[in-house]
C-alpha cells in the first residue's frame, strides 16, 4: 500500500505539471501528439483527438509532447512556428502549475490544522535566547532579513546557517525589538539553537489569512530547496544525501506507515505535506537554467530575446541531449546512493 501510494503522489503531481505545459499549448494552438505519464516503453495509450493520452513502464517522469518540439516541422500549429512569447509561456506553464499546486495543497492543511506561528513558550536557562532578555509570549517575526512566519522557520534557517551570528528581530507588546544572537551548539539535539522553545499549538486562521499562509508557505518551500542546492553546491550537504526517487518512496512508505497510528487526518495532512514539498522542489529544479529542463529551454528563449533571431535548432537539440544525458548519469548516481542506504542504512 505505502508504494501504492507514493506512486499516486508521485503521478498527480507530474500530471499536474505537464497539465500546465498542455492547457497552454491548446491556448496558443500547438499541437499536442501525446499526453504521457511516466517513462520508458509505453504499456498502453488512448487516442482522443490529434492526442495520444499513454502510460509508460517507469511512473516517476512524463511529458507533454508537441508538434515540432524537438525536430523540424511545417506545420503551421507546431510549437517551433510560435511566437518567442508563446513557447516561452507554454514551457514555463509546468513549473508554474507545480506552484499552484503546492499553494492549493498548502491552503487545505492550513484549513484543516492551521498554522504554527514563531512565538516563544519558554526560553532555555544560560542559552543565548535568556542572556538578550527574550521572554515567553515574544514572537520572532524575522532572522538576518529573512521574514519569519512558521515557528518551523527558525530551526531550518539555523540549519542552512551553521554556528553563524543572527540578527533576530521579535515583537513584544506590538514593538519590535532588534539582538544578534550566537547560536549555541546542543549535543543533544545535535544541532545549533537560541535556547527558544515553542509549545507547538496550531492557530486556525480566517479564509484571508488561510489564503496568506499558503502564500507564506510556498515562499518557504521555494527558499529551502535553494538553500539545499547551496548547501549541496559548497558542500555543506554530501552527494549521498541526496534522495532520489527511490529514497523518497521509501520516506513516503515511513511517513504514511507511522501516520496510520495517529488516525486517517494525519494520514491526509502528512501525505499532503509531502506532496507541497515534491511540489514546490519541482517547480523550483524545473526552473533552473540547465539543458533539457524547462529553465534550460527558457535560458535560449531569454537568449533569442535579446539576439532577435531564433537560436539554430540543431545547436540547440544538441546542448538539450547532452543535458538530458548528464542528468540521467545523475539520476543513476542518485537512485545507487537510494540502493545502497536501502541495503546498508
Amino acid at each position: 500500500m505505502r508504494i501504492i501510494v507514493a506512486i499516486l503522489i508521485f503521478s498527480f503531481i507530474i500530471i499536474f505539471h505537464e497539465m500546465g505545459h498542455y492547457l497552454l499549448a491548446r491556448f496558443c494552438d500547438v499541437k499536442v501528439n501525446e499526453f504521457q505519464l511516466g517513462l520508458g516503453p509505453r504499456i498502453f495509450g488512448i487516442q482522443r483527438g490529434e492526442t495520444m493520452f499513454s502510460l509508460h513502464v517507469f511512473p516517476f517522469g512524463g511529458a507533454c509532447s508537441m508538434e515540432g518540439e524537438d525536430e523540424e516541422s511545417d506545420d503551421e500549429r507546431a510549437f517551433n512556428k510560435k511566437t518567442v512569447w508563446q513557447r516561452m509561456a507554454i514551457v514555463f506553464a509546468g513549473p508554474f502549475f507545480n506552484f499552484i499546486l503546492a499553494f492549493l495543497l498548502a491552503v487545505v492543511i492550513i484549513s484543516l490544522m492551521g498554522f504554527d506561528p514563531p512565538v516563544v513558550s519558554d526560553v532555555m536557562e544560560g542559552y543565548p535566547a535568556q542572556k538578550a532578555g527574550i521572554q515567553s509570549g515574544d514572537e520572532i517575526v524575522a532572522l538576518d532579513k529573512y521574514k519569519v512566519h512558521f515557528y518551523r522557520e527558525i530551526s531550518v534557517y539555523l540549519f542552512m546557517h551553521p554556528g553563524k551570528e543572527v540578527q533576530v528581530t521579535y515583537s513584544r507588546d506590538g514593538e519590535k525589538q532588534t539582538t544578534m544572537l550566537a547560536p549555541q551548539y546542543d549535543k543533544e539535539a545535535g544541532r545549533y539553537v537560541l535556547g527558544i522553545q515553542n509549545n507547538h499549538v496550531y492557530e486556525k486562521g480566517n479564509p484571508l489569512q488561510i489564503l496568506q499562509y499558503g502564500i507564506y508557505e510556498i515562499r518557504y518551500q521555494v527558499y529551502l530547496t535553494f538553500q539545499s542546492l547551496k548547501m549541496l553546491v559548497t558542500r555543506q550537504i554530501a552527494m549521498d544525501q541526496v534522495s532520489g526517487p527511490v529514497g523518497i518512496v521509501k520516506t513516503i512508505g515511513d511517513t504514511y506507515e507511522t501516520s496510520r497510528q495517529d488516525g486517517i487526518l494525519y494520514v491526509i495532512v502528512n501525505m499532503l505535506s509531502i506532496s507541497v514539498l515534491l511540489s514546490a522542489n519541482l517547480g523550483v529544479m524545473n526552473l533552473l537554467p540547465i539543458p533539457a529542463l524547462d529553465g534550460g529551454r527558457l535560458l535560449f528563449y531569454i537568449i533569442e530575446v535579446i539576439r532577435g533571431k531564433q537560436m539554430d535548432e540543431r545547436i540547440e537539440g544538441y546542448v538539450h541531449m547532452v543535458g538530458f544525458a548528464l542528468l540521467m548519469l545523475l539520476m543513476i548516481v542518485v537512485l545507487f546512493n537510494d540502493v545502497h542506504k536501502l541495503i546498508l542504512p
